[in-house]
């Protein structure tokens, strides 16, 4: 059974929304089994419990907030070198468009990374010239439905990698070729 995390920091609200949305799309892919953690109550025992990981942010300066660093950097510092090869995305909420939130979701694959996650981004369009190319993304909280599907088409990729590369389950592959049209 594939174990998602999703991980997120909020100040007003909208990227916990955002969460929600990202975890019910996880939901959706069978045997997965989901856990939704605000960053002040998430431990590194969290983050070793899963296989994929989807890191959520407000938009603070155009870069991941300072919780989630804060986390990343006192938090996980042990378990460098030991979490190599989890799966992670990002999704993150600015104050408006242009507020700099595919630079926020850019600044979480990069802490990934750094930690050796294999990070990936969705080339799916949820609506007309609306992708998640480096996350999801929304200005506010998610109140269209291309905005909340975002978030939901980016839990389940998520899922859905976990289920093809943890626990070597095939058929996702044709599923996801299905869903983009490949």
């Amino acid at each position: 059974m594939g174990k998602v995390l999703v991980l997120y920091d909020t100040n007003t609200g909208n990227t916990k929304e955002m969460a929600k949305y990202v975890a019910e799309g996880a939901k959706t892919v069978e045997d997965t089994e989901v856990r939704v953690k605000f960053v002040e109550d998430a431990t590194k025992e969290d983050i070793l419990w899963c296989d994929g990981v989807a890191v959520g942010s407000p938009t603070q300066m155009g870069i991941i907030s300072w919780r989630l660093k804060k986390f990343f950097d006192e938090e996980l510092i042990d378990l460098w070198g030991e979490i190599d090869g989890k799966i992670g995305c990002a999704f993150s909420s600015s104050g408006g468009w242009g507020g700099g939130n595919e630079i926020a979701c850019m600044s979480i694959l990069t802490v990934l990374m750094n930690f050796g996650f294999l990070t990936f981004g969705v080339t799916d369009y949820v609506a007309d010239k609306f992708t998640l190319h480096y996350g999801a993304v929304v200005a506010g909280k998610p109140k269209e439905e291309y905005e909340k599907e975002a978030c939901r088409r980016l839990g389940r990729r998520l899922a859905q990698w976990v289920a093809y590369y943890v626990d070597g389950r095939e058929e996702i592959i044709n599923q996801i070729r299905k869903e983009t049209g490949a």
